[in-house]
């Protein structure tokens, strides 16, 4: 059984991401374990629409200096992101 609220963990809202929704394509930020199968059901259940096609994304962490501890540098988090394409006539609402 699909859990839709496990496997999506957002929308991804960029400048890239709206320019995407114009070829009807949706930018979503997924779980770690999550391969392009479970999300492609996943969205088709959260959002009762098709899916074509699904990109998958692994984003890696950068590192990062502070300016008050230069001598131990950290790390952001990655992340996993996916593309999904959805049939023509479809779309999901944003709001």
């Amino acid at each position: 059984m699909i859990q839709a609220d496990k496997i999506i963990k957002g929308f991804r809202v960029t400048e890239k991401a709206a320019n995407l929704q114009v070829a009807n394509q949706y930018t979503f930020v997924v779980a770690e374990d999550a391969n392009a199968i479970a999300v492609s059901q996943a969205v088709e259940k959260a959002f009762s629409v098709t899916v074509e096609r699904v990109n998958i994304i692994n984003a890696k962490g950068k590192v990062k200096t502070s300016r008050m501890s230069r001598a131990k540098p950290g790390r952001k988090g990655k992340m996993k992101k996916a593309v999904v394409t959805l049939k023509k006539g479809d779309t999901i609402e944003m709001a």
